[in-house]
């Protein structure tokens, strides 16, 4: 079931890569949320995969990459400032493409990561955490001791601290997470994975947009803007 926007009150908002027509459509139906729409969405059928089973931790965010984390809006800040400054930024930075996107693993997760030269996607994601910061309210000492249980480098303290989570500014890596941890050890999810995303995949990759996206009193997220990256 699908439901309006208007009717919810965000815990916390992020900015987001979401992909649109049957990429999105077919991110949707794996994680088995679509976040454009706020609906549930029924699996694929994929031999040997349990799909809602894997997808279980990934399944609240929706399809999507992270540009910048999830936050609460800063007490100061009010939610149609945030929207102005968004697409004020959006105005001045131009999209960005790499060769496509593949399925891979990264620390036991698989995960579309892109294929060839990733500093752009870099360098808009630090101009995009660094000039939305003012509306982030700062992060309390509860969520900085569970970000530590993943024994942070020196530069991924310094990160926490700055910017609120650890794998911002160097330690961004452009991805779009597919499963939670699996087992894996043949290959055979990752393959299956492809064989089910494969005629939808983009090749070039272009981010040409940015969404603002909100959680929902049940930890779904879901877009509340869209905007085109027009500089």
């Amino acid at each position: 079931m699908c439901h309006s926007k208007a009717l919810f009150m965000y815990k916390r908002y992020a900015i987001y890569y979401t992909p649109e027509r049957a990429f999105a459509e077919k991110g949707a139906a794996w994680l088995g949320w679509d976040i454009a729409n706020g609906c549930s969405v029924t699996h694929p059928d994929v031999a040997h995969v349990d799909v809602a089973q894997i997808t279980q931790t990934p399944r609240k965010y929706g399809f999507h990459a992270t540009i910048k984390p999830p936050f609460q809006l800063h007490s100061e800040k009010q939610i149609d400032a945030l929207v102005e400054a968004i697409y004020d930024i959006c105005k001045r930075l131009r999209p960005v493409s790499t060769d496509g996107l593949s399925v891979a693993r990264l620390g036991g997760f698989l995960a579309f990561t892109p294929l060839g030269h990733s500093l752009e996607l870099r360098t808009l994601a630090a101009r995009v955490v660094e000039e939305l910061d003012p509306f982030r309210a700062p992060a309390t000492e509860i969520e900085l001791q569970r970000r530590r249980q993943r024994r942070l480098t020196d530069r991924q303290e310094h990160n926490l601290m700055a910017w609120g989570y650890p794998y911002v500014m160097d330690d961004f890596q452009f991805h779009m997470t597919l499963t939670g941890r699996i087992k894996d050890p043949d290959g055979a999810i990752l393959q299956r994975t492809h064989d089910y995303f494969k005629p939808s995949v983009p090749a070039p990759f272009r981010l040409d947009s940015l969404a603002l996206v909100g959680e929902d009193a049940n930890g779904m997220f879901h877009t509340v803007h869209r905007i085109a990256l027009t500089g």
